[in-house]
C-alpha cells in the first residue's frame, strides 16, 4: 500500500508548512528543509509535485491494498536530503531517525518513535527514475522562477565530468577481477549441488592473485639492461596468463555441466549467467595481455573496457591543469541567472559540439523564455552556431582556431562580450554539484547512475529555492533591526 502522506495528523505532528527552520544557519541541512517546505506550502507546486510522485507506483497496482510502505513524500524528501549533504546510506540513516527537523519534514511528530531501517531507505530511495525527478525539476525551477519573479532566461551552458566508483584499470587487475569473481560465483553453485570439485577455490584466488602481484612488479627494479627487463616482464606475464588459463578451463567445463542440471533454481541461473559475463571478461582481457606484452601490440582504445563492475565508464581527459584524466561519463548542464539548472544530460560517447544545439532545445521545450545562451569554444561548430543564432536573441560561442574577419566581428559584438563575461558563473555551479554530490557516484549500474544525477540536479535546485527565501528573511531581519534602532535613536 502507498500512499503520498498520511493526511490524519497524529499527535504532537507539526504540518510541514509550520515547521521553525534555524534561518540563521550555515549549514545545509536548514536551507534543503526550506526549499522542501516551500514546495509543500504552496498548494499549486504541491499538487503538481504529489501527481509526478505517483507515477512511482506501477501501473495497475492498488496504492490502497496490500502492506503498507513508505510514503511518496517521504521518499522525496530522503532522496533529495541524501544528494544534497553528499552522505552515504548510512549517515542519512541515523539523520532520518536522530535529527528533529528532518523527522518533522518526513511527518513523524515529538511522540512518534517510527524507526527507519537503512536497508528500507535504500530500497525506497531507488524507487525514484530519472524521467519522474526530471519533471519534478520542471516543478522546482518553475517555482524557483515564481519566487525570483524571473523575466527572460540567460543561460550559460557547459560539461563536466562525474566519477564513477572505480579503480585505477590495468589489463592484469582486469583480469583479476574477473577471475576472482567467476571463481567465487562457480564455487557458489558447486557448493549449493554439494559438490567439491572447487573446495579450495579460496585458495585457487590467492594464487591467481600472487601470480597477479609478481607480473605488476616485474617492470620494478631489477636488471638496468632493457632487454633483460623486458624479459622479465614477459615471463612473469606469460606464467599469470596462464594459470589463468588453467583455471577458465575448468570454469568453462564446470558451467557446460551445471547448465544440464535439473535442480538449478532461478537465483543459480542468474548466477551462472554472471560467471558466464565473468568469463568472457576473462577472456578478452587474456588476449590483451598477450597481444600487448607477448607480442609488442598497441591495444586500440575502442577495444579497452576500464571496468567490469561499471563498464560505461569512459577513459576522459578535458584537458584541465594537474588531472591528466578522469574515468566516468560527462554530464552536460544549462544554467539560469537565477542558478537554477534548467536541464541536464549524460554524454555516453559524445563530445561537446554534439549536443550544443540539443541542450538549447531541450532548455527552451521545457522553459520557453530561454533567449540567450553562453558556451565555451569546446562547443563551437559553425553549423551549431549558425543553428542557435536563429533559435536565440543572443548567443556567445568562442571559436576555435584561426578566426576570420565575420567571425572576430561577431565577437566584437556588445552581446557576446556581455554573455561571455558571465559564462565563467556556470563554474561554480559545476563546483557546488561536485560538492553536493557529483563529484563521485556511488550507486551502481548505469541506471543508478542516471537516477543519482537526476536526483543531485533536483536537490541542488530545491536547495536554490532555500538558500532565496533564507536570504530574504535575513534582509527582512536587518530592515527590522535598522528601523528599531532609528526608532529608538
Amino acid at each position: 500500500m502507498r500512499i503520498i502522506e498520511n493526511h490524519q495528523m497524529q499527535l504532537g505532528e507539526i504540518n510541514v508548512s509550520k515547521i521553525n527552520l534555524d534561518m540563521n544557519s550555515r549549514d545545509d541541512i536548514p536551507q534543503i528543509l526550506q526549499g522542501l517546505q516551500y514546495l509543500y506550502s504552496d498548494k499549486d507546486v504541491r499538487d503538481k509535485l504529489f501527481t509526478a510522485l505517483t507515477k512511482l507506483i506501477p501501473h495497475g497496482v492498488d496504492s490502497n491494498n496490500g502492506r503498507p510502505g513508505m510514503h511518496l513524500w517521504q521518499i522525496f524528501v530522503l532522496g533529495t536530503i541524501r544528494l544534497n549533504l553528499n552522505i552515504d546510506y548510512d549517515r542519512l540513516h541515523s539523520l532520518t531517525n536522530e535529527y528533529r527537523s528532518i523527522r518533522e519534514m518526513l511527518g513523524h511528530g515529538e511522540f512518534d518513535k517510527t524507526y527507519y531501517n537503512c536497508q528500507t531507505i535504500k530500497d525506497n530511495v531507488k524507487l525514484l527514475t530519472p524521467e519522474i525527478l526530471d519533471e519534478i525539476n520542471q516543478i522546482v525551477v518553475a517555482a524557483g522562477h515564481n519566487l525570483c519573479k524571473k523575466k527572460e532566461l540567460r543561460t550559460r551552458c557547459d560539461s563536466f565530468v562525474v566519477e564513477t566508483n572505480i579503480h585505477y584499470p590495468t589489463d592484469i587487475n582486469l583480469l583479476f577481477d574477473a577471475m576472482r569473481k567467476a571463481i567465487k560465483g562457480i564455487a557458489k553453485l558447486y557448493n549449493k549441488q554439494n559438490k567439491n570439485e572447487w573446495r579450495q577455490s579460496e585458495y585457487n584466488i590467492k594464487c591467481i592473485k600472487k601470480s597477479y602481484r609478481i607480473a605488476q612488479q616485474s617492470k620494478k627494479g631489477g636488471s638496468k639492461d632493457p632487454d633483460k627487463k623486458h624479459e622479465k616482464q614477459k615471463k612473469a606475464h606469460f606464467e599469470y596468463i596462464a594459470l589463468c588459463e588453467y583455471h577458465l578451463n575448468r570454469i568453462h567445463i564446470s558451467r557446460n555441466e551445471l547448465q544440464n542440471a535439473d535442480n538449478l533454481a532461478l537465483p543459480d541461473i542468474a548466477l551462472l549467467n554472471e560467471v558466464k559475463s565473468y568469463y568472457e571478461h576473462a577472456i578478452r582481457q587474456v588476449d590483451q595481455i598477450q597481444r600487448r606484452v607477448l607480442q609488442d601490440q598497441i591495444i586500440p582504445h575502442s577495444e579497452k573496457v576500464f571496468s567490469l563492475f561499471e563498464p560505461y565508464s569512459e577513459w576522459i581527459c578535458k584537458g584541465k591543469a594537474g588531472v591528466p584524466f578522469e574515468l566516468g561519463l560527462k554530464v552536460c548542464i544549462i544554467e539560469d541567472q537565477h542558478q537554477f539548472i534548467l536541464h541536464h544530460h549524460i554524454m555516453q560517447d559524445q563530445s561537446d559540439s554534439e549536443i550544443a544545439v540539443m541542450m538549447v532545445e531541450e532548455a527552451q521545450k521545457r522553459f520557453s523564455d530561454v533567449i540567450s545562451t553562453s558556451y565555451d569554444r569546446g562547443f563551437y561548430s559553425s553549423k551549431n552556431r549558425a543553428t542557435l543564432q536563429k533559435e536565440l536573441t543572443d548567443i556567445s560561442m568562442p571559436k576555435k582556431g584561426k578566426k576570420s574577419a565575420n567571425d572576430k566581428e561577431i565577437e566584437k559584438s556588445e552581446s557576446f562580450h556581455k554573455a561571455k563575461s558571465k559564462h565563467s558563473a556556470v563554474e561554480s555551479a559545476i563546483n557546488a554539484l561536485e560538492e553536493h554530490g557529483l563529484d563521485q557516484c556511488p550507486d551502481r549500474g548505469i541506471d543508478g547512475f542516471k537516477r543519482y544525477v537526476a536526483l543531485a540536479i533536483t536537490s541542488r535546485n530545491i536547495q536554490r529555492i532555500g538558500a532565496i527565501i533564507v536570504k530574504k528573511e535575513q534582509r527582512l531581519a536587518l530592515l527590522h533591526r535598522e528601523r528599531y534602532r532609528k526608532k529608538a535613536a
